[in-house]
């Protein structure tokens, strides 16, 4: 590879060590880096046709001739700078905003760029006033004297992501500057006998026609080409993991004694589905395999995974080993404890907990549990996997909601034993596409039927009026039920600052003769767990909550769930809740109440009323969502896909993960120099970062 793309950035001309600081926050430090700094989306910054149209972006551009301009006050912070523009539409106003300092005339550049008889284009944003004359707030302006111009107007224009301090217009010509010195120093990763098989772009030609594309054409082609090497990456470093596990023993065995197994279906107090009985086959004759289980057990909500994974905990524990099962929260992982400690009721397995908030003598006594072996089965969040936390025999593993771990979390966890088996769960069904591309190491275990007597589960979206009235009626009828709030991360404070008053509003005044409970994430795991018992006993008719009862949850007796701003739920969120109803016999409701303002918004409300199936649901999100949103930043972040879209380009994730295969089989360790470059790049991405492979 060449110098000139290892070089640093700051030593790009306009850069330097402050601005190359900025950058790396992008984690752009070299050339290639910035080369490799895709556009997020690309603009169509054609001349505005119509001015008394919207535009698609909401974006005005035109061209004209200064007719005057002018500097006004606007307030004792605020100037305004005024333009007229004679342009192809007759004269457009054009007004730039800018904050006042002391130290220097902040519309200087203005004056000298934006005067009388200067010709110029203008981007920005327009509103028609009284009079129907547009004046546009302008975003950008570039002078036609100055050939830069056409990187930003007159075409597709890029979109980069960036950090304060760093502006699209500054970006773009340094990515444009950086092409003409560098792309054709960018070599191809892609082996040519791929190259010519799947008649793909050459990298220089593909890097020019992704930042600055002629047409949608060429964008299109230039994408697919930089997708496919992402994807045949990615691709090739589950191939080679997936291979380690496979060559790996793991020197233990297990063998179906029933001794903890029989006793605890017979306690159940209810016949598993058939589907539940073929998953635990399937997971029991994974583990009974000489080499380490890796499975994903997939499963709607309410299909009973749990059972499923305690079951394959409890194989562990007849064989004379322990079993850990870890959660993404507190209240998931307390719950789960509940759960454990209900089904294995008078059976010889101790059950711990291990959470953050563990004191210091109790997390020391458990921790000596763990170690010496008297603690059977532990179920905690992210605190299992600290150091400290030391088994003395750990085989198997289960991870819940594995979307919200990474590989990383996976790994570290199964290293907490010799090779143990490893299970995880997910009540966000994925296309088995997806779980190729994402979880190339797991085999898959699909719950695909639920238990009888649940009954279906009417939807709609409906009025606060509306929603209420039917909770009203349910608590008539000596039945429960949900309202639930939103709680964002961005706003999570103001949100559940709201969810208080809320709650302070129904009991005062919507249900003064009705029994109201509040529970959130702030609370004290104590209290939550005081009040969630309390509901499931029937002391409370209404719990009105925040999404801590997304997962988990099992009142059979709640009939209703109220969902207020359900447009500000994913649709993962949106099913989860309304799988905590529908659990008994009785007919249970789901009440969307939301204003959407967003086509996305309306689709997800839409797909809920439509459907109940947790497949379809996924398949819905995936596509309005994306990988990223759907699987959250621990499992995204370790994609490393910049331009790939695994939804969009499923056929080019076929054809990568076959050449992949051809790739390995030909070449187990891409030691051919034909494949150096692409051993480099795989080392970079899935081995010295992530620690996924070992290719030595």
């Amino acid at each position: 590879m060449s110098a000139g793309l290892d070089s640093s950035l700051q030593y790009l001309k306009g850069v330097g060590p402050r601005r190359a600081a900025l950058f790396e926050r992008l984690d752009v430090r070299t050339v290639e880096d910035l080369l490799r700094h895709y556009p997020r989306q690309w603009q169509e910054r054609y001349e505005t046709e119509d001015l008394t149209l919207p535009t698609a972006t909401g974006l005005v551009v035109v061209r004209g001739r200064v007719l005057r301009a002018a500097a006004y006050g606007a307030g004792p912070r605020l100037a305004l700078y005024k333009a007229q523009l004679a342009t192809a539409h007759g004269k457009v106003s054009c007004v730039w905003f800018k904050h006042l300092s002391r130290r220097f005339d902040v519309f200087a550049a203005l004056k000298e760029e934006v005067a009388e008889g200067k010709d110029l284009w203008v981007v920005g944003r327009a509103d028609p006033d009284l009079a129907g004359i547009r004046e546009i707030r302008v975003d950008e302006h570039y002078p036609l004297e100055d050939e830069r111009w056409r990187l930003h107007v007159g075409r597709l224009a890029p979109v980069y992501a960036l950090t304060e301090g760093l502006h699209q217009r500054f970006v773009r010509e340094l990515v444009h500057a950086a092409l003409e010195a560098h792309a054709d120093e960018a070599v191809d990763a892609v082996p040519a006998e791929l190259m010519s098989k799947r008649r793909l772009l050459a990298a220089p030609q593909a890097l020019r026609g992704l930042h600055f594309p002629r047409s949608r054409a060429e964008l299109e082609a230039s994408r697919a080409r930089l997708a496919y090497e992402e994807l045949l990456l990615l691709e090739l470093a589950w191939i080679l993991k997936r291979r380690q596990t496979s060559e790996t023993l793991k020197g233990f065995d297990y063998e179906i004694k029933r001794t903890l197994l029989t006793p605890f279906r017979q306690g159940l107090g209810f016949e598993l589905t058939h589907a539940q009985r073929r998953v635990i086959n399937e997971i029991f004759d994974d583990m009974r395999r000489p080499r380490p289980m890796t499975r994903l057990l997939q499963g709607d909500v309410g299909s009973g995974k749990t059972v499923v994974a305690l079951s394959a905990l409890l194989l562990a524990v007849e064989n004379g080993g322990q079993g850990a099962l870890m959660a993404p929260t507190e209240i998931l992982a307390d719950q789960h404890r509940a759960t454990l400690e209900r089904f294995l009721k008078g059976l010889p397995v101790k059950v711990v907990a291990l959470t953050s908030r563990a004191g210091k003598k109790e997390r020391a006594k458990i921790l000596e549990a763990l170690a010496e072996g008297s603690a059977d089965l532990v179920v905690g969040t992210h605190a299992l996997l600290e150091e400290d936390v030391r088994f003395k025999s750990l085989r198997v593993a289960v991870i819940d909601e594995q979307h919200r771990f990474g590989v990383r979390q996976r790994t570290t966890l199964r290293q907490k034993g010799s090779l143990i088996d490893l299970l995880v769960m997910t009540a966000t069904p994925i296309p088995r596409t997806l779980a190729l591309a994402l979880y190339g190491d797991l085999e898959v275990s699909t719950i695909d039927e639920m238990p009888p007597g649940r009954t279906p589960i009417r939807t709609a979206l409906a009025p606060e009026a509306e929603a209420f009235e039917a909770v009203r009626r349910e608590a008539a009828a000596g039945r429960q039920a949900y309202v639930v709030y939103p709680i964002i991360e961005e706003s999570a404070r103001l949100d559940l600052q709201a969810a208080k008053a809320e709650f302070e509003r129904l009991r005062a005044e919507v249900f003064p003769d009705l029994k109201v409970a509040l529970i959130h994430g702030a609370m004290p795991a104590k209290a939550k767990n005081k009040t969630m018992a309390e509901f499931s006993e029937g002391k409370w008719q209404i719990l009105v909550a925040t999404p801590v009862v997304e997962v988990g949850v099992d009142v059979p007796n709640a009939t209703v769930m109220v969902i207020q701003n359900a447009d500000r739920f994913g649709l993962a969120s949106l099913h989860q809740l309304r799988g905590r109803i529908g659990r008994g016999a009785a007919e249970s409701s789901c009440f969307l109440v939301a204003d959407p303002k967003t086509p996305q918004a309306r689709a997800r409300l839409e797909t809920m009323t439509a459907t109940a199936d947790g497949f379809r649901i996924g398949e819905e999100d995936l596509k309005l969502r994306g990988p990223g949103e759907l699987l959250g930043t621990a499992q995204h972040g370790e994609l490393t896909l910049k331009v790939a879209d695994i939804v969009k380009d499923a056929d080019l994730l076929a054809d990568a993960r076959a050449d992949a295969d051809e790739l390995l089989a030909a070449d187990p360790k891409l030691l051919a120099p034909a494949h150096a470059l692409l051993r480099r790049r795989l080392i970079a991405l899935y081995q010295s970062r992530w620690h996924w492979i070992d290719l030595a």
